[in-house]
């Protein structure tokens, strides 16, 4: 470990500015020191990607899955050094970065799959009729291409699944796009362990040095100038609103703008219906302690707000006062996460129309914190905004409504956010397609009788919402559809077979699904007709 960006298969030079990772349990510095990467190298390896690109665009699906596959490969070798260092970077136990090296590696592998197989390219051809009259029918064959350079921003609370080789990273490659990650600064030497591992395989694979470079540095000075710069083609981002924001500005600002995709904040609301409420009350407030705690909170899918009804709640919020109230200090990732924590729940402690049900245990750390329960009313949730602000930590708050249409005016109030969860009975679930209509215009995933927290990787997974939970509700950064951001549809018409994609070809050589003439089908265009 060298403290230093790497650059393609190079290592940046060392300049005069620097900065440690801090190990938030005893707020010591971790060595070795990082070097800030400085503008002329931070436009290598833009220049390095955008000729690696040229190659990379076009590489097949098993070059990229063959990639994708080392990768993981050569993290699981260093598995036991990334525990340990990530462990000392974030404070998070052992168990959740093997939990976390597991999910990073599948994920790759199953874009591997996807890539190898072929068919996410959404291959369309309709066939020309030179008969056709009055005019001539053109053949018009379309396919997903890949859009150039993609810029990853390291998320803090993920240093792995959300980071270097994490969910953006793996489907902009997947889908033919050079990577530059902007490591972040509370994680540097875990992003600096996968980064070299990527490098490699980047090198064993015998592909353009450009494929992967990681930056170190600040987000307001190296992200700002990666997003702007003009060979940049598109962007992932992870973390705060402010921050999310100011990136999507940029992108937007440019000469030419670029997608800029940011996943940033969200309360994640839990309604509990009468039913639950009646029949599952302890099973439920158990389960909402645990998804409120995990990880100190930590999560974006962390549930902020419980919708709960008035009548019948006292043995429900008795439970979770238990429950929060015995829960032992926690780590957070950085003194400033804390910090933040904490004015959140000073904000609401001092909110005349808030009460503070019960707070667990204090710890004595810059970062430690303490879980808290707060409770207020539906009509003071209406009236006052502030109480929809995300507090990013181990804290929830219980809204209690008194009627059905203080639900429904409640769940209409909203923000976008990245999950909503209703509890009920089959009946009462049936009976709320009003609130199920309003969760779907809300959120890109809508719980039934579970928690938001944990989000399964797979083919049918949305990890996004409308805005702001993300920059762009009709994407997800989770899932095989994660790889369709850094694409765009390119149409060929009247083209020779032989100058066509061979995903395009009258003999489909690689044999994948594609839509002829409105028809799904994997035979050639000669059968096919």
């Amino acid at each position: 470990m060298i403290g230093k960006s790497i650059i393609g298969f190079s290592r940046a030079a060392s300049n005069g500015r620097t900065f440690n990772a801090v190990d938030p349990s005893t707020g010591h510095n971790l060595e070795p020191a990082f070097h800030f990467a400085s503008s002329e190298e931070v436009n290598l390896a833009v220049r390095l990607a955008a000729e690696a690109f040229e190659t990379y665009g076009r590489a097949t699906g098993r070059q990229k899955g063959i990639l994708l596959s080392k990768i993981a490969a050569n993290i699981e070798d260093i598995s036991d050094d990334l525990v340990v260092r990530a462990s000392q970077e974030t404070a998070l136990p052992p168990a959740r970065i093997k939990n976390e090296i597991a999910r990073t590696c599948n994920q790759l592998r199953l874009f591997a799959e996807l890539v190898e197989e072929g068919s996410w390219v959404d291959a369309r051809i309709d066939c020309g009729d030179p008969t056709r009259t009055p005019l001539p029918k053109p053949d018009v064959r379309s396919m997903l291409r890949p859009l150039g350079p993609v810029v990853v921003f390291c998320a803090s609370n993920f240093p792995l699944a959300f980071s270097v080789a994490g969910g953006d990273t793996a489907s902009a490659l997947a889908t033919g796009n050079p990577v530059i990650v902007k490591a972040h600064h509370a994680h540097p030497g875990t992003a600096q362990l996968v980064g070299l591992a990527l490098s490699r395989a980047v090198r064993e694979c015998d592909l353009p040095e450009g494929v992967f470079s990681l930056i170190y540095g600040p987000g307001s000075d190296v992200g700002t100038q990666l997003v702007q710069h003009p060979s940049i083609k598109a962007g992932g981002f992870t973390g705060s609103r402010t921050g999310g924001s100011a990136l999507m500005q940029a992108a937007a600002n440019r000469p030419e703008p670029i997608p800029f995709y940011a996943e940033m904040s969200s309360v994640n609301p839990v309604f509990i219906l009468a039913s639950a409420l009646r029949d599952q009350t302890e099973a439920i407030a158990n389960g909402l302690a645990a998804s409120v705690t995990l990880g100190a909170g930590q999560f974006c899918t962390n549930p902020g707000l419980v919708f709960i009804p008035d009548v019948g709640s006292e043995e429900f919020i008795a439970r979770m006062s238990a429950l929060m109230a015995a829960a032992s200090p926690f780590t957070m990732l950085t003194s400033t996460i804390c910090s933040a924590y904490r004015e959140g729940t000073m904000a609401l402690n001092a909110n005349a129309r808030v009460r503070l049900v019960s707070a667990g245990q204090s710890g004595i750390q810059d970062a430690a914190a303490r879980a808290s329960l707060f409770e207020t009313d539906a009509n003071s949730f209406l009236e006052d905004r502030s109480l929809c602000t995300e507090v990013f930590g181990p804290a929830t708050l219980l809204i209690k409504y008194s009627s059905r249409a203080q639900l429904i005016a409640c769940a209409r109030s909203l923000e976008g956010q990245l999950t909503a969860t209703i509890h009920g009975d089959e009946a009462e679930l049936n009976h709320s397609n009003d609130l199920v209509g309003i969760l779907e215009q809300k959120a890109g995933r809508v719980i039934f009788n579970g928690f938001p927290t944990g989000v399964e990787v797979g083919h049918a997974m949305v990890h996004g919402g409308p805005f702001p939970a993300t920059s762009d509700g009709r994407s997800t950064s989770v899932g095989t559809r994660a790889g369709l951001r850094f694409t765009r549809p390119v149409c060929y018409q009247d083209f020779l077979d032989s100058a066509l994609p061979d995903e395009l070809k009258d003999g489909n050589p690689l044999g994948i699904w594609r839509l002829i003439d409105g028809d799904m089908t994997r035979a050639s265009l000669t059968v096919a007709v």
